[in-house]
């Protein structure tokens, strides 16, 4: 997966510069397209896969801030100012 997704970035880099220069030196209208549908595959194709790569076996809760968390990081920290409740 580490490897398709290095390949897939580097064509969208690719597809992305290409769009750029045709836009610049060839055709305006073509070229935004070309920027388009390359952002379009970016945040629906490669950005969900990268994700899902990235948090494979990662639990949410370890990085999201509740009670329990909050209370680790005070009791590690002592410069949190601790509240009463």
């Amino acid at each position: 997966m580490k490897t398709f997704l290095r390949i897939f970035f580097v064509l969208l880099m690719g597809t992305l510069f290409y769009g750029l220069y045709y836009k610049g030196n060839i055709n305006r209208e073509i070229g935004d397209k070309i920027i388009g549908f390359n952002v379009l595959i970016s945040a629906f194709l490669f950005l969900p896969l990268f994700l899902c790569h990235r948090w494979k076996g990662k639990r949410l809760q370890d990085y999201t801030l509740t009670e329990e968390n909050l209370r680790k990081m005070r009791e590690g920290n002592p410069n949190i100012k601790k509240t009463s409740k």
